[in-house]
């Protein structure tokens, strides 16, 4: 068995605040370590389920902040922006199943740590064919393209019940901490989030996964931006349509050119 794991940071135990994420702040390194731990603890529950093979991707900012020197041996890792399928790159039909770990909540999310869509200056709202995902269900479907169900995901409180209320009962989820705002947290001290990690991963392996979200052609992203000026750059974009004073949608034939479309976009805004 092949198992993916994409990795965010926002929802690490212990982040509370995005000086925790930034590669300018102190408090950064710290934090790498600690993602990298929580990475760890997933793997090693993904090996004593007997998996194969472990692949990581970065999923973080500029996607260059787990430590490969302290990464389990046995995994390998995907570090690095741009990326072709960006948080889920490295999912394909040859990956059995997926976990995503370190995640937040979508943006307006209330009792959520760091609430955002992909880009919390630049969108407001995302939809796809007419449904608000956030980043979870954003990578819930490209994986799902391929035939791959997210089998666990990790994070806030908040994320977690977004993610069961998406993919449905059979969803393993961790939530490691709980926001008490946007920027507060209670959170669990990293030897019992690590042991509730490897739990959850041994258990998502050997229980049956929800059914890939599978997205119905042709799609279509819809993005609501922070402001109309962002929305005037994006709609320059071949083949992008100007909804609102704020909204632009892209349409592509299936859910990786509609992504592909979106993050043209918001590179354009």
């Amino acid at each position: 068995m092949k198992v993916f794991i994409s990795v965010d940071m926002e929802g690490i135990s212990g982040v509370s605040c995005w000086d925790d994420v930034d590669p300018g702040k102190p408090s950064y390194a710290r934090f790498r370590r600690v993602m990298t731990a929580e990475v760890n603890a997933a793997v090693d529950g993904a090996l004593q389920a007997q998996a194969a093979a472990v692949l990581v991707n970065d999923s973080h900012g500029g996607m260059r902040n787990v430590l490969i020197e302290e990464l389990n041996y046995r995994a390998e890792l995907i570090s690095g922006w741009p990326k072709p399928l960006g948080m889920m790159t490295g999912v394909d039909s040859g990956v059995d199943v997926a976990f995503l770990i370190g995640c937040h909540a979508r943006a307006g999310t209330p009792h959520a740590i760091m609430d955002h869509t992909w880009s919390g200056s630049r969108v407001y709202r995302l939809t796809v064919n007419g449904q608000e995902l956030g980043e979870v269900g954003l990578n819930a479907a490209l994986a799902g393209h391929f035939g791959v169900p997210v089998a666990l995901v990790a994070g806030d409180r908040a994320v977690t019940e977004e993610a069961r209320a998406l993919l449905g009962p059979n969803l393993v989820t961790c939530a490691v901490k709980e926001a008490l705002s946007r920027e507060s947290v209670r959170c669990l001290p990293p030897e019992r989030a690590h042991g509730m990690l490897r739990a959850a991963a041994l258990r998502a392996l050997r229980e049956s996964p929800p059914a890939p979200l599978v997205i119905e052609s042709p799609v279509t992203i819809s993005v609501d931006f922070v402001n109309s000026l962002q929305a005037e750059a994006a709609g320059s974009l071949p083949g992008a349509r100007r909804t609102g004073g704020r909204t632009v949608e892209w349409t592509g034939e299936d859910v990786i050119a509609a992504f592909h479309g979106m993050v043209a976009m918001l590179a354009l805004s």
